[in-house]
């Protein structure tokens, strides 16, 4: 494919393209418009496809190829996280937060102003964490939100959208035990998208994007039940059955 689908406002998701249609150059990009509706959102998350897009720009959906995931049972941690997990610096919770993580997300970095979640971003992600679907998890020192991360749970798949961190380690601790729980609760795949060596030292690899969407095809249905995670995270938290810490 040379150039990309576009879709209007009152189309649905079903006139999206199959994903490999999406470009090489630059890669995995496939369409723009639409909407971000949530039957949107969960149905394109379902074929390996996500919006990815900066203020002033149409709604850009991507399928990169290779993409990056994590196996919740290969995540490593270093040995300097792992003193910090012992030391239980931070709480961690799930769920209790959600909106004020996703704006955390969108603030300006250090090294940059830009954003690609916009103020529309935001308001789709609260209605799909109102639904049920979308969830975060913070990490708190004291009553103060340290860091955190959000993405979109379907079937055994959590697909990861962004994390931030306001004090060292703060986002890389609800990370090491979001991916705890996940595993404990039986997920089978977190959707890393775009490989980076954040994510590579937790043991994130790439995948070809067929093989991608043959795990989706798999753990994606059926759906599972929407719903909060905080009350589920905090017991989990509290039982026998937390894992230890996990591997180097």
């Amino acid at each position: 494919m040379s150039r990309i689908c576009w879709l209007g406002p009152s189309d649905g998701p079903e006139l999206m393209p199959p994903p490999r249609h999406a470009l090489d150059d630059p890669n995995g990009l496939l369409a723009a418009g639409g909407t971000l509706r949530p039957e949107w959102l969960l149905a394109t998350y379902e074929k390996g496809i996500f919006p990815w897009y900066e203020q002033g720009q149409p709604i850009l959906w991507w399928s990169p190829n290779p993409r990056a995931v994590l196996w919740p049972n290969d995540i490593k941690v270093s040995r300097s996280l792992r003193r910090t997990l012992r030391k239980a610096r931070f709480r961690v919770s799930a769920d209790c937060a959600f909106a004020d993580v996703v704006k955390a997300c969108a603030a300006p970095r250090e090294y940059t102003d830009a954003t690609w979640i916009t103020a529309e971003m935001e308001a789709a992600y609260n209605a799909l964490h109102h639904q049920g679907w979308a969830h975060s998890f913070e990490a708190w020192d004291g009553g103060e939100l340290a860091g955190g991360l959000y993405g979109v749970a379907i079937g055994r798949v959590f697909f990861g959208e962004s994390m931030f961190a306001r004090q060292p380690d703060a986002s890389k601790v609800a990370f090491v035990q979001a991916v705890q729980y996940l595993r404990g609760q039986g997920f089978k795949l977190i959707d890393c998208q775009i490989a980076s060596a954040h994510l590579s030292r937790f043991g994130a690899i790439t995948i070809a994007r067929d093989a991608f969407l043959q795990h989706l095809a798999h753990y994606c249905h059926p759906r599972g039940e929407p719903g909060a995670w905080s009350d589920k995270f905090e017991a989990y938290q509290a039982s026998s059955l937390h894992p230890p810490l996990l591997r180097g």
